[in-house]
């Protein structure tokens, strides 16, 4: 775990990997729970028998329930000592291939600029999720081979 605990220590940190993080499996049962939190029902997402038949042969994560799973899995290889850490928002969300149910995932980070502010630091993260590549080839058209979905995100950290 990697732990920051002033401006300098992003400063001199910045372009260095973090992560990565362990595996998660999302399983239907989270993706049921994502579905209810934000009443996105998809078939593609919430109905198996119905997703079997379809282009990705079974049910696929909603893209913003990956995306979500970010802070659980950076938390494990970073944390900010500071009075208060404020999400600043994203720069650059792209969902670049289906996640199937029963998936492991995992995040990998890269500090890509730091910025002095007033009274602290912003700064932007590269993040990936990251899942193995399938054993089998999928019927859906994929990136190469470990594919990833790519999250550009910014926080800000105040001094302690």
């Amino acid at each position: 775990m990697r732990i920051f605990d002033s401006p300098e220590a992003f400063h001199a940190a910045q372009g260095d990997p973090l992560g990565p993080s362990s595996w998660h499996t999302i399983d239907q049962e989270q993706i049921n729970r994502f579905a209810q939190a934000t009443g996105d029902f998809q078939r593609i997402h919430v109905d198996p028998q119905q997703a079997a038949s379809g282009p990705f042969g079974s049910t696929i994560a909603h893209g913003y329930l990956t995306l979500s799973l970010l802070p659980m899995l950076t938390h494990q290889y970073y944390s900010v000592d500071a009075r208060m850490i404020v999400n600043y928002g994203l720069k650059r969300v792209r969902f670049v291939t289906p996640v199937p149910v029963d998936s492991r995932v995992r995040a990998r980070s890269v500090i890509s600029d730091v910025l002095d502010i007033d009274g602290g630091v912003q700064v932007t993260l590269s993040s990936s999720m990251e899942r193995p590549a399938p054993t089998v080839r999928p019927a859906w058209p994929r990136p190469s081979p470990g594919s990833s979905s790519e999250f550009d995100q910014g926080a800000a950290a105040h001094g302690q």
